[in-house]
């Protein structure tokens, strides 16, 4: 099995998106339609692999094939780092104690980074936080997502007017200074909707040295030039993710290619 480099995460994010003057994750969202689990992963990683940075592989499309779904998700991570990508493994897990030390322990150190949900508190990371800091990967905290429903939650106020959410910046801030790396940015993200502008400008003042994973570009809305507020921390600050506009496209090669210039274009202004 691929293993992560025990060098650190961020400063190996910032690395590959100078290298490739992109900020493109493409997200492997395989539905119902798709037969060959193995051969869309691969078709997908082969045609975006000159654009983009990284993908995202969206565990619960193949864990729901069963068996041999997870067993397809585990080569299409190792398939996907062996084309030079980072892998961040979209699985929103969060929990408590020996449960979360297992989950952690499935997906490091076969993914470069993983989604989480801080929701259960800050004893519910610490597996995740002492896996990453173990083999030199990194976290995306679910923050300000990008589902119309977030609101119900995330933006309830707290006595002292702030949103949840800012509650959740202010710990996740406290969780990723330990992991800033040489490159000025720490391997300890956050996941921030595109579909939310003006809450993604107020989180970048909260979190200055924290990479945004932006999920809600291309079939939910979001367009690269809605993030700029991001890039104000630096050119690999924001992650621009896709999925569905990339790998259900005619071309997923051309639409990759137009998403990573348009972004890298947005950073480059910003």
């Amino acid at each position: 099995m691929a293993t992560v480099s025990l060098t650190h995460f961020a400063d190996r994010l910032a690395d590959a998106v100078e290298r490739k003057q992109s900020q493109l994750v493409v997200g492997l969202d395989p539905n119902a339609d798709v037969e060959d689990l193995d051969a869309f992963s691969r078709r997908i990683v082969d045609a975006v692999a000159p654009y983009a940075v990284a993908v995202k592989p969206q565990s619960a499309f193949y864990e729901a094939r069963g068996a041999d779904g997870v067993r397809a998700f585990r080569d299409a991570c190792a398939y996907a780092r062996a084309a030079g990508l980072l892998v961040i493994a979209d699985a929103k897990r969060g929990d408590i104690g020996s449960t979360a030390v297992a989950y952690a322990e499935a997906f490091f150190p076969l993914a470069d980074a993983l989604t989480v949900n801080p929701y259960l508190g800050g004893d519910s990371l610490q597996p995740f936080l002492d896996a990453a800091a173990e083999h030199g990967g990194g976290l995306f905290v679910l923050l300000k997502t990008s589902n119309p429903g977030s609101a119900d939650l995330q933006d309830a106020r707290l006595d002292d007017g702030r949103r949840v959410w800012e509650l959740v910046a202010e710990h996740l801030d406290a969780w990723g200074a330990p992991f800033v790396g040489e490159r000025g940015l720490s391997s300890i993200g956050a996941v921030v909707g595109a579909t939310h502008p003006q809450e993604m400008a107020e989180a970048r003042a909260l979190l200055p040295r924290t990479p945004f994973l932006l999920p809600g570009i291309g079939a939910q809305g979001g367009t690269p030039a809605d993030v700029a507020p991001v890039f104000a921390a630096g050119p690999a600050a924001g992650l621009v993710s896709a999925s569905r506009s990339v790998i259900y496209a005619d071309d997923p090669a051309a639409e990759a290619e137009r998403l990573a210039r348009e972004a890298w274009h947005v950073s480059q202004a910003s």
